[in-house]
């Protein structure tokens, strides 16, 4: 055997070796599984279960929640979870079948919208399932969370009762930012114009005004009539807003038609709302996104 061949072999002896040694050790899928719908509910299921549990999020940064459709192996995959956690607000169009579907089959899902304050769209459009932009709604998904996440782990309940309590430590002060920053907009200028109604629980939590947005009702695929658009105009012009706010999961186009159609000098800045920034980028986690946005928040408003 020529020294090429001799080490061709070797490669080969030890590649075959990693693999039966990685099938030894311990991997995420001997782990209890636990599938979590939006990436925004994903980050907070991961980092309160730690290394304890194998979490698994359907929807990548990015993706919008009321269009996102599952592939056929993410939907074998949930049908095999031993939890899944979903908004349940009407909030995944596109997964609602899905998650019923695992439900019929055994597994048990939790709904994050059964243990929150839930709010109406002013417009009747039904339950707004824009919960995380009140931190106290999360704090009590967390805790409603922690039990079953607990259980799951089995002896490794308590480390998973110990991320817990640090996470919702870090709810509690963010709160408490929002709550000085905000607090700290005259409240003559607290009003936000969106392209999508996604900050009702913001606004009830923080006194913040909501003079409407672009796109009626609670989902990105309905479309704003030009009575809607004017409507929205009137408002801008009435208040004197200076900054209007586009939500990253949709393009702002109607944002920039408003601030046109406005007849003033208005700025645009995009929020993000309905799915995390890709990983490394301002916004990667439920908390920094809030943080991040509550920051836009308060320079766009403030005078």
């Amino acid at each position: 055997m020529s020294g090429v061949d001799r080490a061709a072999a070797a490669l080969l002896t030890a590649a075959i070796a990693a693999g039966v040694l990685a099938g030894c050790a311990p991997a995420g899928v001997d782990r209890p599984s636990v599938y979590v719908t939006t990436n925004i509910l994903g980050d907070v299921v991961s980092e309160i279960a730690g290394d304890q549990l194998d979490v698994v999020t359907l929807m990548a940064p990015g993706a919008d929640p009321h269009s996102f459709e599952l592939s056929a192996q993410q939907a074998a995959g949930l049908r095999d979870a031993e939890l899944i956690v979903a908004n349940g607000l009407g909030l995944e169009e596109g997964l609602a079948q899905h998650v019923e579907a695992a439900a019929d089959e055994g597994v048990t899902v939790v709904e994050a919208g059964e243990h929150v304050e839930v709010l109406e769209y002013a417009e009747g459009a039904g339950p707004d399932p824009h919960f995380w932009t009140d931190p106290e709604q999360m704090i009590l998904v967390v805790d409603a969370l922690a039990p079953m996440l607990a259980e799951l782990a089995g002896e490794e309940g308590d480390d998973v009762l110990a991320s817990v309590a640090a996470y919702r430590g870090n709810l509690v002060a963010l709160d408490e930012q929002m709550t000085d920053a905000l607090s700290d907009i005259p409240s003559e200028r607290r009003a936000l114009v969106t392209n999508h109604h996604v900050f009702g629980y913001l606004a009830e939590q923080y006194d913040v005004a909501l003079l409407g947005a672009a796109i009626p009702g609670g989902t990105t695929l309905a479309a704003p009539s030009p009575a809607d658009l004017q409507e929205l105009v009137d408002a801008i012009d009435a208040s004197g807003v200076r900054t209007i706010f586009a939500e990253s999961s949709q393009p702002d186009r109607l944002v920039q038609v408003l601030a046109e159609e406005a007849d003033r000098e208005v700025a645009v800045v995009e929020l993000i709302t309905e799915s995390l920034a890709p990983p490394g980028e301002p916004g990667d986690t439920y908390l920094d996104m809030m943080h991040v946005n509550t920051e836009r928040i308060t320079k766009g408003l403030s005078p």
